[in-house]
């Protein structure tokens, strides 16, 4: 469409089953947390070099708050506080993740950029579903219209059967008739979850909703769930408690135990 919009897309299905597996999420949850590990990854190729991301919904659901973070080259990772939350199907035979997530709480963003500088933006939850709360954040937060689309399908199992997504972005200067256009494929393509249920590539799903031949692909980068922290990460987070802190500790006890949430 002219270079006019910007789009992502995402197959995320085994790095959300690899969450899954780490959290024992139960199937609402697994949607939930799927849902923004998918856009907290696409948000991720937004960066450049070393930058990195970190979103938090807070909707104030039973769900409890849901993290991911996300760097340029296709890492990801992401953890609930409630993991076993799971809820009846809703009216539409969907997983309720609405009601698990809760629609009084927020969505905030915070962006390393590097050199110590960060970005933090945030917006109101308006949906719970969270596909249409990524989309009104960047409109409010970042001022960039766009369009958010992510599915997640879980087996009776609990395993995941796909997850995906995508963001399409519209840039300054487009047109009426190409926003209308964009509108219009947006509304009548079929629902996400279908469409990576059906086994459609990143590149395949982008072909669906705009159009083989308006599509130019620009990059590619797989994505993976990767939670780099480990012995070292541990001892400089106790450092950075300080000295006064570290001593305090060890008077009120002679040991202290520490846990990683996203393992």
């Amino acid at each position: 469409m002219e270079d006019k919009i910007r789009a992502y897309s995402a197959l995320t299905t085994e790095s959300v089953q690899e969450a899954q597996t780490r959290h024992y999420t139960w199937p609402t949850a697994s949607a939930a947390l799927g849902r923004t590990m998918t856009a907290t990854l696409m948000m991720g190729a937004m960066l450049k070099g070393n930058q990195k991301l970190t979103v938090t919904v807070d909707g104030q659901g039973p769900i409890g708050k849901i993290i991911a973070d996300a760097d340029a080259k296709g890492n990801v990772r992401g953890y609930v506080t409630n993991p076993q939350t799971h809820f009846p199907l809703n009216d539409i035979g969907k997983l309720d993740v609405r009601r698990a997530v809760g629609t009084e709480g927020a969505l905030t963003v915070v962006k390393d950029v590097g050199m110590k500088d960060y970005f933090s933006g945030s917006s109101p939850i308006v949906s719970g579903e969270l596909g249409e709360d990524f989309t009104y954040y960047f409109a409010k937060s970042e001022q960039t219209p766009s369009s958010v689309g992510l599915g997640v399908l879980v087996n009776p199992d609990n395993s995941i059967k796909a997850a995906g997504g995508f963001i399409l972005q519209v840039m300054p200067g487009a047109e009426d008739a190409t926003i209308t256009k964009l509108e219009d494929a947006i509304n009548n393509m079929t629902p996400v979850s279908k469409l990576i249920d059906q086994g459609l590539t990143p590149e395949e799903l982008l072909f669906e909703i705009l159009g083989e031949e308006n599509v130019q692909i620009l990059e590619n980068v797989p994505a993976q769930f990767e939670c780099n922290c480990g012995h070292d990460k541990f001892l400089t987070a106790i450092k950075g408690l300080g000295e006064a802190e570290i001593i305090s500790m060890i008077k009120r006890r002679p040991w202290c135990r520490s846990r990683m949430s996203f393992l």
